[in-house]
């Protein structure tokens, strides 16, 4: 369920990635609140990937999903 919520947030974050040439992709929801994610394309080597997770990925779902506790970045 919870899962559910996340990507429904990432839906809404999503269009401004993609503007850019990149796309932000779920890739766990932990029990603990932490949510792991994967950005591609242009997002993925972009220098300010960092800023956009924090400020943009991680404060829309914390806003809008309080039990989350952060967003965090995989690199794969």
């Amino acid at each position: 369920m919870l899962k559910e919520r996340v990507e429904e947030v990432l839906g809404k974050v999503r269009p401004m990635l993609q503007r850019d040439g990149g796309d932000v992709v779920l890739v766990d929801v932990q029990d603990d609140g932490i949510v792991k994610v994967k950005l591609t394309g242009a997002c993925a080597g972009c220098p300010m990937s960092t800023m956009t997770l924090k400020n943009a990925i991680e404060e829309t779902i914390k806003k809008e999903i309080p039990e989350i506790k952060a967003v965090e970045q995989v690199m794969e």
